[in-house]
């Protein structure tokens, strides 16, 4: 179960979003100071060796050190000014100072009246053996996503951008019952077991 800040507001669906992927998730909150972590799931602790009250609370620049490539932290921190998903791979430092190179997403969601609500942000430890990871793992995502149909990609496409069911069928003239099941092809297809896994290879594909 996913570690959550003490925030009634906080929807359960959110937490749902990280809870159950297989990669290391957290949600921040772009509304209080300093955009802080509310919410991470298990593989996030476990990728970074932070217990999860280490971790509520702070902003996810704490994985950043000595090594850590500034211009590749402004990226990130202009992804979110801009409120726009980005994906970069940059040094970050496990809680026992341990390097490793991670590949980091953070994607903006939104709420039905289209105001920002928060942030996800996944991480995946890139194997240093491995030869051009990056290229490996986009070409892959783009594989899957040029796969699709044109409205299944779509779909995609709208809820990599952060939006929820109801403005994705209110933005394609669909039901939102409609788009659900859209959305669970989707996650079938491109092997995703979760929503964040999903946007993820929306974004690695370069959606």
């Amino acid at each position: 179960m996913a570690a959550v800040a003490q925030q009634s507001e906080l929807d359960s669906r959110f937490v749902q979003l990280i809870d159950q992927s297989p990669i290391a998730s957290v949600l921040s909150d772009p509304r209080q100071p300093d955009n802080p972590i509310i919410a991470c799931n298990q593989a996030f602790c476990d990728l970074t060796g932070y217990p999860s009250e280490e971790v509520i609370g702070r902003n996810c620049r704490f994985l950043s050190g000595p090594g850590t490539e500034p211009w590749l932290s402004e990226q990130i921190r202009k992804g979110v000014r801009e409120h726009r998903p980005v994906l970069v791979e940059i040094l970050n430092y496990k809680r026992d100072g341990t390097p490793f190179r991670n590949a980091v997403l953070v994607a903006p969601i939104y709420d039905e009246c289209d105001e920002l609500l928060y942030f996800l942000g996944s991480q995946v430890e890139i194997d240093a053996d491995m030869p051009l990871p990056s290229s490996q793992r986009r070409l892959r995502a783009a594989e899957l996503v040029k796969a699709l149909s044109p409205r299944q990609w779509q779909v995609l496409k709208l809820a990599a951008s952060g939006l929820l069911n109801k403005q994705i069928a209110a933005e394609l003239g669909l039901s939102e019952k409609t788009i659900k099941m859209h959305r669970a092809i989707l996650m079938d297809r491109l092997g995703t077991p979760t929503t964040a896994d999903m946007i993820r290879v929306a974004v690695e594909a370069g959606l």
